[in-house]
């Protein structure tokens, strides 16, 4: 495993070893001591699956009250996935990260709590696996515009399939300090 720290604080990429001979293959996708040791000491305490046909939009989601930690990882098809510091006190606050992830190449990224996070998808079909360092609370989600051209994210997509309350969400500039991640 490598584990590489990419451009927001705290967040990272990392790749995962694969084992393959004649009767198929074998990687280990978390093991809670090896990440601690490469910086990611933190409770996993929800796992999603998420499936999406090509040319769908998820995000930018975060929770206020209740910060969420994501570890991603694609088990099937290939998506673009990007995470934003929404964390007022953050070095990097505002800027984002974005890498292709694909079941052919078994990687995984690492966005810490106060990261809003969002991915489009590239292939056919999709399916994403994402451990959670937080419960989802529906009642204290929000979120970013995909599009926002301060935060300057190069989406490899037009015209996305998305949910209307997506297409809604404010842009950085307007989202109230009170309503950014509570750390």
């Amino acid at each position: 495993m490598k584990f590489s720290k990419a451009a927001i604080e705290g967040a990272y990429l990392i790749d995962l070893d694969l084992f393959g001979d004649s009767r198929g293959a074998f990687l280990e996708s978390y093991q809670k001591k090896r990440y601690a040791e490469n910086g990611i000491a933190i409770d996993f305490v929800q796992d999603n699956r998420s499936c999406s046909q090509k040319g769908v939009l998820r995000g930018l989601h975060y929770q206020v009250k209740h910060p969420i930690g994501h570890l991603i990882y694609v088990t099937h098809g290939k998506i673009f996935d990007v995470g934003v510091d929404l964390r007022k006190k953050s070095p990097t606050f505002g800027s984002h990260v974005a890498y292709t992830l694909s079941a052919d190449k078994p990687q995984q990224l690492y966005l810490p709590p106060g990261v809003a996070h969002g991915f489009c998808t590239l292939a056919d079909e999709n399916e994403i696996l994402y451990k959670c360092s937080d419960y989802y609370y529906p009642e204290d989600e929000a979120g970013l515009l995909w599009s926002d051209r301060d935060v300057g994210i190069d989406w490899p997509i037009i015209k996305p399939l998305m949910k209307s309350r997506d297409e809604g969400f404010p842009l950085l500039k307007d989202i109230l300090e009170s309503r950014l991640p509570q750390l």
